[in-house]
């Protein structure tokens, strides 16, 4: 049975177990996908040689950047965002493996901002600056949207949240959260940003997707916003991802 799996740390708060799973079960194929949590990047090796059936894997927080020094290739998209979330595990006949990065976040976030998108939606402030964030910045920048990363710390290249003025938040109406602040089980934390200066213009994505509504998301409505969670991305990733272990 060919074996599938997700890399990172923690995973309580995955679905990608289950999507895949169901998936199998319900396309009659003979395949597992399972969650390897790992408190220690360098245990990924361990993964590797202890599953002589993994055919691919997922990689969440916090390894979709420092994975990339255990693989032997990356495709031309992963290389330009500097992060990955799938491993390709190709294997000779001598039994030698052979893992390529791809990178299939861009896939599934353009794919689920898109149809929110409008004329006014030119400028995005991405919050937070992890591997997620590179890959939607990327996906920003093909779609046409010029964007700022925000971090807590000061940096020529970013703003901090204290940074953001009345005349910053009027300009930037597209606003991605790729931090992990409200996940489950912290449903109660949310992203440091002036939540009073949003209006209907603005457009909130986050990236997490448990819980279903977010703080983020939810102060987000109180002042008009348009908002939208990770798991259309999720979904649709995930399926990239499946594309991609196939080809």
């Amino acid at each position: 049975m060919d074996k599938y799996g997700l890399v990172g740390y923690p995973l309580e708060h995955s679905f990608s177990k289950v999507f895949f799973n169901d998936k199998f079960k319900n396309e009659h194929i003979d395949a597992e996908y399972v969650n390897f949590s790992i408190p220690d990047i360098q245990l990924f090796k361990e993964i590797i040689q202890n599953n002589p059936n993994l055919k691919g894997l997922n990689v969440t927080i916090p390894y979709k950047e420092m994975v990339i020094d255990f693989l032997d290739d990356l495709d031309t998209d992963a290389r330009q965002i500097g992060a990955i979330n799938v491993v390709k595990i190709e294997q000779d006949n001598t039994g030698k493996k052979r893992l390529i990065g791809y990178n299939s976040d861009i896939i599934g976030f353009t794919e689920s901002i898109k149809p929110l998108l409008n004329e006014t939606h030119q400028k995005a402030l991405i919050l937070g600056t992890g591997g997620a964030s590179k890959a939607i910045f990327q996906g920003l920048k093909n779609l046409g949207i010029e964007s700022t990363f925000v971090s807590r710390k000061a940096s020529a290249q970013m703003l901090t949240y204290d940074d953001l003025t009345s005349d910053i938040m009027q300009q930037y109406t597209v606003i991605i959260n790729c931090t992990p602040l409200g996940m489950y089980p912290h449903i109660d934390n949310c992203p440091p940003i002036p939540y009073h200066l949003l209006s209907e213009c603005h457009l909130l994505y986050d990236l997490v997707y448990n819980p279903e509504t977010t703080l983020f998301m939810q102060k987000g409505k109180e002042q008009g916003a348009t908002t939208k969670n990770g798991l259309d991305m999720l979904h649709l990733q995930a399926l990239a991802a499946w594309d991609i272990w196939q080809k």
